[in-house]
């Protein structure tokens, strides 16, 4: 399972990251690297993003050209797609190993990118990272993601995985 393959680079990455920031510490400096990263999917439910994150960062609502639906998965993917929009938010203040957290949950499937959103409360343009879809000629991409027919139809069972991948990570629990 893709979990277990990671489970051990990822406390290895977590291993590495206390310490840096012990050094730090000690040394005077407390300088954390910060990112913003834009989300789409079931990341947009406030539910996952705390169970990976142990908290909410702050957000804003954000759009990004293309996204696609992928057939018999609960998830969406996006590829470039001339015309299309996709609708998410952009989670500011995460921690290096906050986004290592996020790396692991979207896996080898997904391609962390740098993308520019527009931030759709102040139509200001924003440099960002993402997660774009690896397999540029995959088959099996179509139509649009509806992210309230997930939410009533799917969130439940993938709140249920997202629980046991924290888990698996050894995440702290979250306080819902």
């Amino acid at each position: 399972m893709r979990i277990r393959r990671n489970l051990r680079r990822f406390h290895i990455e977590r291993d590495r990251t206390i310490e840096e920031r012990r050094r730090k510490k000690m040394s005077g400096t407390t300088t954390v690297a910060m990112h913003s990263v834009f989300v789409y999917g079931s990341l947009m439910a406030d539910d996952v993003v705390r169970l990976l994150l142990n908290r909410i960062p702050q957000t804003s609502s954000a759009i990004l050209p293309d996204l696609f639906s992928i057939k018999g998965r609960v998830y969406p993917a996006i590829q470039p797609a001339k015309a299309d929009t996709v609708s998410g938010r952009v989670l500011f203040g995460i921690t290096d190993h906050e986004l290592y957290v996020l790396d692991e949950f979207e896996d080898t499937e997904y391609e962390r990118q740098n993308v520019q959103v527009l931030l759709t409360d102040s139509s200001e343009k924003l440099q960002t990272k993402t997660y774009i879809w690896a397999n540029k000629d995959d088959p099996d991409l179509y139509g649009t993601w509806d992210f309230e027919e997930w939410k009533q139809l799917r969130m439940e069972g993938f709140l249920k995985m997202t629980k046991d991948f924290a888990h698996e990570l050894n995440l702290p629990e979250s306080e819902a």
